[in-house]
């Protein structure tokens, strides 16, 4: 139910933007693809995004960034939204997987002092996904 295939719909002459993050600053990047799925029988919509600093580094070149918030933003999970990792070679004949039990928490969630991207309007989705990473608690050991 939260490992969905999308149809891929590339973006090639899309601009790149500055993408805000949560301590103030803005990180580059370009998006790459409109993805396209349904969770539930009801259609949505994701855009995945490419960073223009990590595509300079050779091991990161094909690295793919798909931000998004939900319903469970801010009770179950962590109000500024999860995270999903994805690679140019996942896309196969014009499709992706996306495996939602794969989303996770960004640094910032965990800790100060991290410039985490804040996912864009376009990349919220109406619906709970109740899969991936979870809100956690922090212990305090006496």
């Amino acid at each position: 139910m939260y490992r969905v295939e999308a149809t891929v719909q590339r973006t090639p002459q899309a601009e790149p933007f500055d993408l805000p993050t949560y301590d103030g600053q803005k990180k580059s990047y370009v998006p790459y693809a409109v993805l396209t799925f349904r969770i539930h029988g009801k259609p949505y919509q994701l855009t995945l995004y490419r960073s223009l600093q990590l595509a300079r580094l050779p091991q990161y070149r094909d690295y793919l960034f798909l931000p998004f918030k939900d319903a469970t933003n801010g009770r179950e999970t962590y109000g500024g939204g999860r995270y999903i990792d994805l690679r140019m070679g996942d896309v196969k004949e014009g499709k992706i997987v996306i495996d939602f039990n794969k989303a996770y928490n960004p640094s910032c969630a965990y800790s100060d002092g991290y410039a985490c991207p804040i996912p864009p309007r376009e990349n919220h989705l109406a619906v709970a996904v109740e899969a991936g990473e979870k809100n956690y608690e922090l212990r305090v050991k006496n």
